[in-house]
């Protein structure tokens, strides 16, 4: 049965044709019937009218106006021709129906027009003999529901399918809305993605070198010191490679794992370990916390630990010989400062805003992008007698 549904489905006009051939049959038949009760002949214009109203039946679906106004035309010829009605004009219901439903609107207010008069007309053509007024004006009645019943049954479908096409248009477009958004958050991810795996590099790549000089400095007068440099090289080395491979396998894998081993996300606590690391690489620094930790949102935690291992670095890189530094972690109410300073001999500004002396790092432009998605401040200057000064607030909440 459901191969029979579909194959009559994927061809309208066949069935529309079988049905017009039984119409055809049928009016053929009562009109004998009728000729053989009665004892008259049908007029001759009576085959060719229904004919062509079966017509009107087989391709109402492929050319629904046009059949509108054939069928308005043999209505008037049978009216002119005094040709009576016939099992066809069953034909005038049906098109009346189907302009209604997949029709033009003039053509449907024309159907709408057509099947109400259809009865009036009619009824002044061949009236009933020997009925009263009111039995005219009950017969009109009778008549004329029918069409205007085909007509409001079409109109509700054309309204049905209209709303059924709306809803689908609406998905087609909230699903290409959200194929987009997708595109833009895995976009979006990729680049915090290179900002992570720039301040990873950046930062253990200039303690590996730190390390690295200062163990060919005392690699013949201090052999101890050598070793420790280049066990620390190798540690840091691993460190990066491990981040490295994590960070590269979401950008293989095009998958984020939100909580998962792929992202490291760096926090607050982290920073003293970040200090230690610079210790030992050669760097002093002098760290402290004010006021009463707690608990940050992540992005504001994520960002405290960038700027500081930003900041060491460019300490590193432009601070120069005996350079030292030093870091504030001040908790407010509604907030966390930051403070790191260095006094070493200091770089150029535009070197800074460049991301480095290569130019070629985020430096400054990736800490205020990172201060202004969480809604925070940055000010950041060389400082008077040599140095360098990053001052930050992260609000706890971002500004609307």
């Amino acid at each position: 049965m459901q191969r029979l549904y579909d194959f009559l489905r994927r061809h309208p006009t066949g069935v529309d044709a079988f049905w017009a051939v039984a119409l055809f049959g049928i009016t053929l038949m009562a009109e004998a019937t009728r000729q053989e009760a009665t004892g008259t002949d049908s007029p001759a214009l009576v085959v060719p009218i229904v004919l062509l109203l079966c017509l009107v039946i087989a391709l109402r679906r492929r050319m629904p106006e046009k059949m509108l106004l054939l069928a308005g035309a043999l209505g008037l010829a049978q009216l002119v021709l005094n040709v009576p009605t016939t099992a066809a004009d069953f034909a005038f219901m049906v098109i009346v129906y189907t302009v209604a439903a997949t029709g033009a609107r003039w053509a449907s207010r024309l159907a709408l027009g057509m099947g109400l008069s259809a009865a009036s007309l009619a009824q002044l053509r061949w009236p009933e003999r020997e009925s009263s007024v009111a039995e005219y004006v009950a017969i009109i009645v009778f008549q004329t529901v029918p069409f205007a019943l085909a007509w409001v049954l079409g109109d509700s479908i054309r309204t049905r399918r209209a709303y059924f096409a709306q809803l689908e248009e609406r998905a087609a477009r909230l699903e290409r809305e959200r194929e987009a958004q997708a595109k833009v958050a895995v976009a979006a991810e990729r680049a915090r993605i290179a900002r992570e795996l720039h301040d990873v590099v950046a930062h253990n790549v200039s303690v590996m070198v730190v390390q690295a000089d200062g163990a060919a400095y005392v690699l013949d007068a201090a052999p101890d010191q050598a070793r420790k440099a280049l066990e620390t090289i190798s540690s840091t080395g691993r460190q990066a490679l491990a981040e490295m491979r994590r960070l590269l396998g979401v950008l293989r894998t095009g998958e984020h794992q939100e909580g998962g081993e792929y992202v490291p996300q760096p926090d607050v606590e982290q920073i003293e370990d970040l200090v230690e690391q610079c210790r030992g690489s050669g760097l002093p620094v002098d760290f402290k916390i004010e006021g009463t930790p707690r608990p940050l949102p992540s992005g504001v935690e994520l960002t405290a630990y960038r700027i500081v291992q930003e900041a060491l670095t460019n300490t590193r890189k432009h601070g120069g010989p005996n350079a030292g530094a030093s870091v504030r972690l001040v908790y407010f109410d509604d907030g966390l400062g930051l403070l790191v300073e260095d006094d070493g001999k200091g770089a150029p500004h535009e070197l800074y805003e460049e991301g480095g002396a290569d130019g070629q790092g985020h430096g400054l432009i990736g800490m205020r992008e990172r201060v202004g998605m969480v809604g925070g401040t940055l000010d950041a200057g060389p400082r008077p007698g040599g140095g360098f000064r990053i001052s930050a607030l992260l609000p706890l909440k971002p500004a609307h």
